[in-house]
């Protein structure tokens, strides 16, 4: 990939372009926005702009043209986001960001085979989001290898690989003018001392401080300052701001070609290591595979023909949302795409609802061949754009006619304290997967986070392990999942439901080993269907809830505070007699005694007959402060019966979670006869109003496990509620 770097001349600048060489890029040329002339500092909050009375010197030492731009912008659109939600959206008009979109639409102009941009942000989200927008309008790809690194330790990999670079400008408490000119290593233990002692970050993302590069290992020139003079912007006596002007500097020949290498971070961290090795001894210790499910060649199974609501204050879930079989044969799967997001449309308006809204989608097509999954993301992306919904793509056995399925939940923005916030990252890093889609990788509508499936791919180039290594790709997705948490600013979030889908069944066992390792004692299911984005052999999807909760202060009833909780995870199997009466006296608000008794002979009758017994497992997820049960998951084995579905309604641990369910992903395999068993067990649990029904979604699969058991189960429900 050739690219351009777009240059500060800092050190994260520089030392990205390093990482970007390593990977196989080259670099063509740089771009750097500057201040009007005679200005060293304007109000930006995107841009360094100290230090660019040299930036020509550092373009000069890569030996690569340079190309500039005076800043006319103004720091307009100061939100998290940048742009519009609404499909099709461009920049905000005025803003400083629209110079970075003119400057590199020049560069494009001047270098046409341009398909990256490197950029040096590590932690910030406010930089990396207004570059990814203006790449994203350009098709260029951000090159983002420092994006999440541990500062100390890319401090000190910044040394070490030969970075010469020195502080042009202090803001932070500690720092002061007699610092400006001062090298990373002369620095070093003085920012380690003021991090530990107030916190500074130790590469400057607080703005404590900026830097101009005079050597990195690509430079063919070292740069040296001539003439500079310190300039006091602002006098403080904790933390000053001061700047070094630069009045005069020169280029010099390298005194030494020595190969400085740079560092590049281990794929995973030791926990994840450790995940990987529990998966590699559990497939050497396999005694045999039971090999990929065959689908069979004449499965019949039908789903309802219209799609499923249910709000529950200002949340909406829809389920089931397909076009009919068409009686055009030629209709593609795009155009049957752009039907179904029609349809979705429709439902939210009727709601006060629009696509912006939605938190989480789950798109179901036949197949995740690379023509398909293209095909579908290229009609998806039509309706959104800036902080798209998180989602799970998956490839099932959909019914005959029918090849695109989706079901979301939305929420209506009606507070401050629930709004809606996306981690979408498109850059390529060393810390997760860029999106190989229309959507982000977490999507939080506090108090719940919902992240985005993920597959494991190899964050620096995109592609699975070669070869193919379910031990690695499982360590991976484990990682990648708590990474886009800890991102998502949610490291003390709880994971309330686990959904693992592969491919084959075989697999199942070791994926659940690794649960294991893991501690993982949340509602879990593995599911295993036809195929998964990019050939993956495993996606992981959770969703997270923060365990934040306002309650009255007991010292003061008029008031409230917030207080963290911890949730407690449940489980246990449903398999048990009761007499009429009891029966009776357990169901009197849902049935009357004529209709119990005809349904407990029907029951009876057909429990005998089987030489199978019926079970049902449940495992719920919960708050005990609240009462709150996020997330239930039930999982059927033959026909339960009556007796069953009023034992789990009156359950203690989840008696009150039926009236805020709000959705319902109906797994089942394609050979099971679950719609009735289905249907009378959702009346016993919610009633006969569809209005207190979830939105349900029918999913076939191919295998439905759960953490607790190797037994495999008929069909299950994973439920999300309030």
């Amino acid at each position: 990939m050739k690219y351009v770097a777009l240059l500060s001349g800092g050190k994260d600048s520089c030392y990205n372009l390093s990482h970007c060489n390593t990977h196989g890029h080259h670099l063509v040329a740089a771009a750097t926005l500057s201040p009007q002339s005679g200005k060293d500092e304007i109000d930006s909050y995107l841009y360094q702009t100290v230090g660019q009375d040299a930036i020509e010197f550092v373009a000069r030492a890569l030996d690569i043209p340079l190309y500039r731009r005076i800043i006319q912008g103004d720091p307009i659109e100061q939100n998290a986001e940048y742009g519009s939600r609404t499909a099709g959206g461009g920049g905000v008009m005025g803003d400083e960001t629209e110079d970075l979109y003119i400057l590199l639409e020049e560069v494009k102009f001047h270098h046409p085979d341009v398909q990256g941009v490197s950029v040096g942000a590590i932690l910030s989200n406010y930089q990396r989001v207004r570059v990814e927008h203006v790449c994203r309008r350009l098709s260029l790809t951000p090159l983002t290898y420092l994006w999440q690194r541990d500062q100390a330790e890319l401090l000190s990999e910044m040394i070490a690989a030969g970075m010469e670079s020195v502080l042009i400008k202090v803001a932070g408490i500690g720092l002061t003018a007699k610092h400006l000119g001062k090298s990373l290593c002369e620095m070093h233990d003085t920012l380690t001392r003021l991090n530990s002692l107030y916190g500074l970050h130790v590469c400057g993302e607080g703005g404590e401080y900026e830097t101009l590069t005079l050597d990195s290992p690509l430079f063919k020139y070292r740069i040296v300052l001539d003439e500079t003079e310190v300039v006091m912007h602002v006098e403080n006596d904790v933390a000053p701001v001061a700047y070094l002007r630069i009045k005069r500097a020169s280029l010099h020949p390298k005194e030494s070609s020595a190969d400085n290498r740079i560092e590049v971070p281990p794929l995973l961290e030791d926990g994840f290591a450790e995940l990987k090795d529990t998966v590699d001894n559990s497939v050497l210790q396999a005694s045999g595979s039971c090999g990929a499910y065959v689908s069979p060649a004449n499965r019949v199974h039908c789903i309802p023909d219209r799609p499923f609501t249910r709000a529950v204050g200002s949340w909406l879930a829809i389920g089931n949302i397909h076009q009919g079989p068409s009686l055009d044969l030629e209709i593609t799967l795009d155009h049957e795409v752009r039907n179904c997001f029609l349809q979705l449309q429709a439902i939210l308006e009727s709601h006060d609802l629009s696509l912006q809204d939605v938190a989480n989608i789950t798109l179901l097509l036949p197949s995740l061949a690379p023509e398909i999954f293209a095909m579908a993301n290229k009609a998806y992306a039509e309706f959104f754009g800036v902080s798209p919904p998180s989602r799970a793509c998956v490839g099932v056995d959909l019914p005959e006619g029918v090849r695109v399925m989706l079901e979301c939940i939305a929420h209506k923005e009606n507070s401050d304290t629930s709004r809606r916030k996306a981690l979408h990252v498109q850059g390529l890093s060393y810390w997760a997967p860029a999106n190989i889609g229309p959507y982000s990788q977490a999507v939080t509508v506090e108090p719940y986070v919902f992240v985005s499936g993920q597959i494991g791919l190899l964050p620096p180039s995109m592609v699975l392990p070669s070869p193919s290594s379910l031990a690695l790709e499982t360590a991976l997705v484990f990682q990648h999942t708590d990474r886009v948490i800890r991102a998502a600013n949610y490291a003390g979030g709880h994971i309330m439901l686990s959904i693992y889908w592969l491919v084959d069944k075989a697999d199942v066992i070791h994926v659940r080993r690794a649960c294991e390792k893991n501690g993982e004692e949340m509602p879990t299911l593995f599911l295993v269907v036809a195929s998964l984005p990019r050939g993956a052999r495993v996606e992981k999807q959770v969703l997270v809830h923060t365990g934040d909760f306002t309650v009255p202060d007991e010292d003061d009833e008029d008031t409230f505070k917030q207080i963290s909780c911890t949730p407690s995870f449940l489980s246990g199997n449903i398999h048990v007699e009761h007499t009429t009466g009891a029966i009776a006296a357990l169901s009197t608000s849902i049935l009357t005694n004529l209709q119990l008794s005809e349904m407990i002979m029907t029951q009876t009758t057909e429990t005998s007959a089987s030489t199978t017994p019926s079970l049902l497992n449940w495992q719920v997820s919960r708050f005990d402060i609240s009462g709150t049960s996020p997330c239930v998951v039930i999982c059927a084995r033959g026909h339960p019966s009556l007796k069953d579905a009023l034992e789990l309604r009156h359950l203690p641990s989840l008696s009150a979670f039926w009236e805020k369910a709000l959705s319902a992903r109906l797994f089942h395999r394609m050979d099971s006869d679950f719609s009735s068993d289905w249907s009378s067990l959702a009346h016993i649990l919610f009633g006969d109003r569809d209005r207190d029904m979830p939105a349900v979604t029918s999913i076939s699969c191919r295998c439905i496990g759960t953490r607790e058991s190797d037994e495999q189960w008929d069909w299950a429900v994973a439920f999300v509620g309030l």
